[in-house]
């Protein structure tokens, strides 16, 4: 298989991918280094999510091909049952519906299920179980099935899940959306606490302030599904014609003496809170 830089954890050449006759992305081109918070920011419908799959080894391009650490990314090569236990272990995903993740009797069984997955010794498993359970802050809801919980208390479940495999890269699908400004505070703190330890985290969002919050880089999709633009955070997000191109603000037209005015604005702005899917 071919050979990429050591650096980069991901390395996505001229990709395309449909859903039969649904463009989802449409010839991107980008890459992840190693240790990188990077931001996939778009609306609905832009491939963010697509692009997570795509990165998991979930489903796989049309058109294009993935590197991931230094391989490419096929079908094929994640049929190889050592390679893809390899690469399930180094890579984490945290899917946007915590429901479609969570499927254990209990949340200690859901968190243990990775590790014992992967095959670890019992006596690591609930090592790593206590642990994740402890930074979680979800001892006290060890024994209760998820689908008891709130929604708030599910994604942490969920993100508990997959940090408990100790994942060198963390891919997060609008890891905040529905969740109380509390859990949003939490989660901002651990995921760049988590990037601190030397994790690669790419978080999918259209929240505004989370990009800002968590970013080293924002990539940004368009309603084309192409890349619109990238940067840092205060570059992207001073960028408003970017950003009112790819619908992550709008515009709201007012009168001032009797002539209309049109500004643009993110409804965290307009309303004082976060911009949901």
């Amino acid at each position: 298989m071919a050979e990429t830089g050591e650096e980069l954890v991901f390395e996505l050449r001229d990709v395309h991918f449909s859903y039969r006759d649904h463009v989802a992305l449409d010839g991107l081109s980008m890459s992840v280094q190693r240790g990188e918070r990077l931001v996939l920011l778009g609306a609905n419908g832009s491939g963010k999510s697509t692009l997570l799959k795509l990165l998991d080894g979930l489903i796989f391009p049309d058109r294009g091909s993935i590197h991931a650490f230094g391989r490419k990314l096929t079908a094929e090569a994640l049929a190889d049952e050592g390679l893809a236990r390899s690469f399930r272990r180094r890579v984490g995903f945290v899917f946007q519906n915590s429901d479609a993740q969570l499927f254990s009797a209990s949340v200690r069984d859901e968190v243990a299920f990775g590790p014992l997955h992967l095959g670890l010794e019992h006596r690591e498993v609930e090592r790593r179980v206590a642990d994740t359970l402890h930074i979680m802050g979800l001892e006290h809801l060890a024994d209760r099935p998820p689908y008891h919980l709130s929604g708030g208390e599910k994604k942490k479940v969920a993100l508990a899940s997959v940090l408990a495999i100790n994942p060198e890269v963390l891919l997060l699908d609008e890891p905040t959306a529905g969740l109380d400004p509390k859990t949003v505070g939490f989660l901002e703190r651990l995921l760049n606490q988590l990037a601190e330890a030397g994790k690669t985290v790419v978080t999918a969002t259209q929240d505004l302030d989370l990009a800002a919050a968590i970013a080293d880089r924002l990539l940004v999709l368009g309603e084309d599904h192409r890349r619109a633009g990238e940067g840092t955070p205060p570059e992207v997000l001073a960028d408003r014609r970017l950003l009112l191109e790819s619908n992550l603000v709008h515009d709201h037209p007012h009168r001032h003496d009797g002539r209309e005015h049109r500004h643009p604005h993110s409804h965290l702005e307009d309303h004082g809170h976060r911009h949901r899917d």
